[in-house]
Formats: C-alpha cells, structure tokens, sequence
C-alpha cells in the first residue's frame, strides 16, 4: 500500500512527541529531522520538503505550542494540517459543464493507465446519475480501441469509436452523438506515448482546440514517483490541465508523487486508483488522506464504502442476529462478501483510527485470508454451516480436503466462530455490554 514506510516513520515520530509532558526546541527540530528524512526517502519534491518543514516549524516553535499542556499533541495537530494543505487543503471535484455535454479529456502519458481509468471514471458518474460516453481516441496503441469496448461492455456504458481516424475527427463526431443521444459526459481516452514529445502534445492541443473540453485531467502512475510530477509540469504547460488522477496507489508506490503534484504544478489531485477493479477510483480528499498517513484513521472513507456495499435490510435483518447470538457460519460468509465489495481489507483496516502501519504490519489480516476461510465454509454442507457443532473429526478432514486447506486451519475457525458466539452472547446480556467486535476471527 501507498504512503506504507511513510506513515510508519511520521507515526512513530509522532508516538515519541506525544510520550513527552514537555517539548523543548530541540525535541521538536530531532522531530523535524526525522519527518524531513521520511518524506524525502517517500520521493517528495526537496523543494516541497524545505517549505513544508519551515512552516512546520514556524508553527511548532511558538510559545503557544511549547507551553501548552499538550504539546506533543499540538505539534502532531499542525504536521496533520500542513499535510493536507501540502495536498489541495480541500477536495477538489469534477467541473461539469451547466449545459451538456460536458467533454473531458483523459491525457498521460503511455501505461499510465488512461485507457482502464475512463472506464473507472464513466463508471463513477453512472453511478451517480450520469450518462457517460466513452470514447476511443487512442488510435495508435494497439487493441487499445477493442479494451474500450471491452469496458464499455463490461459497465453497460455506451463507446464511439471511428476505427483508426484523425482523433481530431473522432472528438468532434463524437460531441455531436452525445447531444443527439443525450449523453450529459463524454470521456475522451486519448493516445499516450512513452515519453513527452511534441507530435503527442500538438494532437492533443488540435483535440482541446476542437471540442473545448471543460475538463482536461492527467492521469499518471503513482509507482512513478517523482517523475510522475515533471510529466505534470510538462502536460501542463501545454494544455493547462484541470486535475490529476494518480493510479496504481494500492501498490508500493511511496507516495511522493501524491505529496508533491499540488505544490510544484498547482493542480489538485481529483482522484486517486486505488485497486485494479471497475469500483477502485475514489474522489480524493486530502484531509483524509493526511489523517490515514498520520494513523489517525479515516473514518469518513469507510462509512461511506460501507453504505454503498451494505445492503440496509440485510444489515438489519444481522444486527438482530448478532444481538441475540443466533448468526451462523452462512451469515458469517454473507459478511465476509460485503467486506470485499468494500476493497481490500489491508486498506480498510487502515482506515480505522489507532490501526496505523506498525499495528497493521503484525496483523495477518488480508484477502488471501478471508479467501481460506471463504474456502473452508463453502466446503461445509448448509446443515453444518448453520450448526457447526455437528463437524466431527471425519468431518473436518473432508472440509480440508475439498477447501484445499488443513485440518488444523478448519479446527481455528470453528474454534475462533465459537468464541465469538460466546463473547456476543455475553454482549447480548444486560451484565455484559461490552465494547467488543469480531476481529478475533480474523487473527
């Protein structure tokens, strides 16, 4: 995950402020130091980690802050905002046009991502009322129109494409089928190259002039680090862009790039990839961003991937079976396929405040876990899913057997399932309501 080695450092230089009753100057600059030497091993711009230490620092040393009863917590206060200023300060949405349809380019360079990202971002506007139109004028890649369609298939989303014409063309004739069948949006997915060279850049400002497009975003590979920035400066003094959507921050990218793109080129990061599938592009908040890096979770993110997952009768119909202990092993599947539809679970458990990167490291909770276990319940018969008492040892050899796991990771999770059902039961009871959860099936 993005930002991974970063929040560890700042993390764990923020434990040892928040451990002090009282700081001195020199506490804070050995902080300082040690942010200034993280975010530079994340690949951030040195220019951008100069300014953003000396504003730290303007703020940190004052008396204000030193006095204060909680210092430590002071200083940790001003990192979280500067941080996020560093980043946009606020989100910054998608212009739409107030008469459609609203054409936005999608520019980058080549496997950076555009073409899959269109689908992401026609994807997104579909699902909040939108009539998007994606259109191929990638006419050099090859089979880059043919994954368009793909995409388009796969969404339900409506492609134009004119083969392998003047791109010129196809923007043009493709604005005026939107009008004609009442697409509000239309996506362009341009060519890229593998380097920024003039015959990309006059394309693409012939597209521009053709279409005056509302919104024309970047869309790099955070893997890149700090070259994703230069490309930024690049496309962006030719065709002044609205935005930058950042790919590919499931991976280990360090984050550089996320921290750097606003200051250096000033234009916010619109939104970021966050997974490989159709759903994984999520409008970025910079806010947010800084309190997940920081370990203060991010709250806000996960209710509202819960809200979109959690079907609301279906929860309610569990909260009920949870209150009175009665939830089974199938219950426990249905569960473990909302969580997925949520996204990764590394990434979610990251959202929750106090699982920060050091807690998370020696937590062995990921998707291949809750694969095994997904395995190990569908090799159960509806019978022993919903009394699992019933599973003896011959039993549990042949639901190793046909999950591909063993008898000892079967015995875990009927073990683990059981006292979970005990301690829900001492939850249910009026002596016993406790603040617990169901993290203990997952350890």
């Amino acid at each position: 995950m993005a930002f991974q080695n970063l929040s560890s450092r700042l993390q764990e230089t923020m434990r040892k402020l928040r451990g002090k009753g009282r700081l001195s100057e020199k506490d804070v600059d050995q902080a300082l130091r040690e942010i200034r030497l993280a975010l530079l091993e994340a690949d951030v711009n040195y220019k951008v980690v100069r300014d953003f230490i000396a504003h730290v620092k303007e703020r940190a040393t004052g008396q204000e802050v030193l006095g204060s009863l909680t210092p430590g917590q002071q200083v940790i206060r001003i990192v979280n905002e500067e941080l996020t200023q560093l980043m946009g300060g606020t989100q910054a949405k998608l212009t739409l046009a107030s008469q459609p349809p609203s054409v936005i380019m999608l520019v980058g360079l080549q496997g950076s991502g555009k073409t899959t990202t269109s689908g992401k971002l026609a994807r997104l506007l579909k699902s909040q009322g939108h009539r998007p139109l994606l259109v191929a004028c990638d006419v050099y890649r090859p089979a880059a129109i043919k994954q368009l369609q793909v995409l388009g298939e796969q969404l339900e989303i409506p492609v134009f494409s004119m083969g392998e014409q003047n791109p010129v063309d196809i923007a043009k004739a493709a604005c005026s089928h939107a009008r004609r069948f009442g697409n509000d949006v239309v996506l362009l997915d341009t060519a890229g190259r593998l380097h920024v060279d003039e015959e990309l850049m006059d394309e693409l400002v012939e597209i521009k002039s053709a279409v005056n497009p509302v919104e024309i975003l970047l869309v790099v590979d955070a893997m890149t680090g700090q070259d994703a920035v230069n490309v930024a400066e690049a496309f962006n003094e030719r065709l002044e862009l609205g935005g930058v959507i950042l790919t590919k921050l499931d991976g280990d990218a360090r984050g550089g790039a996320a921290l750097s793109v606003k200051a250096v080129t000033g234009k916010p990061i619109k939104f970021v990839g966050v997974s490989e599938k159709m759903d994984g592009l999520e409008p970025f908040h910079p806010d947010r961003m800084a309190s997940r890096i920081l370990g203060m979770g991010d709250l806000l993110t996960l209710i509202e991937k819960a809200a979109q997952a959690v079907d609301q009768e279906k929860a309610e119909k569990m909260a009920a079976k949870l209150k009175e202990a009665e939830f089974t092993l199938e219950d426990f599947l249905e569960q473990i396929g909302q969580m997925k539809e949520m996204g990764p679970i590394d990434q979610l458990m990251g959202m929750i405040p106090g699982l920060g990167a050091k807690q998370l490291r020696g937590l062995e909770v990921d998707d291949s876990h809750l694969k095994k276990i997904e395995a190990i319940i569908n090799s159960m018969t509806p019978e022993e899913r919903r009394r699992p008492e019933i599973i003896g040892g011959s039993r549990r050899k042949r639901i190793a057997l046909g999950s591909g796991t063993k008898v000892q990771d079967v015995n875990r999770l009927l073990k683990q399932f059981a006292q979970t059902k005990q301690m829900l039961k001492q939850f249910a009871s009026p002596k016993g309501r406790k603040k617990r959860g169901m993290f203990s099936l997952f350890q």
